[in-house]
């Protein structure tokens, strides 16, 4: 199988770094394509991949194209694409509120997956939802599940409405946690801790509460039983959050991000993808 991956930012370059250093490719080194001469050098520089500034040179051989560019470039990089589209070739994209019909339309390909990706996947603990045009076959889904678990792990879904919902849980909330751990770290200071003290107490004590979730079947709201004892120090903080709706409040910020992907979707099959 030849794999391409199309941009060489952050998210593609994630992706071709970790495809590389993992069993998916058997035979042979992964192609990845970019425009800018400064990406190229780098690339270059890592001799780790086939590295080219032509799609006619990497395109027609690849078996996998994995379209890791902003959607703003989608129209372009597509219609240059076209041309060398053949049968049977399987396009992965990246591309945030790019639609699978758009991408179908665009290349006049039929067997196209739409990925979304988080963050934590430029550290190997990336959570990835992904959907499938019906021509993709079980073979070929297990083939990209692989792919994408080079990542982390990810999570095939029914329905592109379902990539947008999942926009606003996985695919945003890595920029919740940050939030939290903001104001977190802002009332550390507050209390007299130095910034270096206060990054530590909030780093660590999330990554511990992420370990005690992964470690057992108990939800958070048993953890937060097994933290907060009546009339104490956590169950004043809880009811403080209870008090001013601050769960609600995440929720609906969830919903906005969900509401915001669907309205980008709608964006790109009218072709506005500058607004993405």
């Amino acid at each position: 199988m030849n794999v391409l991956v199309i941009g060489g930012g952050n998210m593609g370059m994630t992706y071709a770094e970790a495809i590389a250093a993992s069993n998916f490719l058997t035979d042979g080194r992964l192609m990845i394509f970019d425009k800018s001469e400064e990406k190229l050098a780098e690339l270059r520089d890592k001799d780790l991949f086939d590295v080219h500034d032509q799609l006619a040179t990497c395109l027609p051989k690849a078996d996998v194209v994995l379209i890791a560019v902003k959607p703003v470039h989608a129209p372009s990089l597509m219609a240059e694409m076209k041309p060398m589209v053949s049968d049977g070739q399987l396009f992965v994209s990246i591309m945030a509120g790019v639609t699978i019909q758009t991408i179908k339309k665009g290349l006049n390909a039929s067997k196209v997956v739409r990925a979304m990706p988080n963050l934590p996947a430029l550290v190997g603990l990336g959570m990835t939802s992904y959907t499938a045009s019906e021509q993709v076959s079980r073979l070929e889904l297990a083939a990209i599940e692989r792919l994408l678990d080079t990542t982390g792990r990810s999570m095939m879904l029914p329905s592109e409405s379902k990539i947008d919902a999942s926009t606003g849980i996985s695919g945003s909330g890595p920029a919740y946690i940050f939030y939290f751990m903001q104001a977190l770290m802002d009332a550390a200071t507050k209390m007299g801790f130095v910034e270096a003290d206060a990054r530590l107490l909030v780093s660590q004590t999330f990554a511990g509460a992420v370990e005690l979730f992964n470690s057992s079947a108990l939800s958070p709201e048993d953890w937060m039983a097994k933290v907060a004892s009546k009339g104490g120090t956590t169950r004043a903080a809880l009811d403080s959050m209870d008090d001013n709706n601050v769960n609600a409040l995440i929720q609906e910020a969830a919903y906005a991000a969900f509401r915001r992907a669907e309205e980008l979707g709608k964006q790109t099959e009218g072709e506005e993808v500058s607004h993405a």
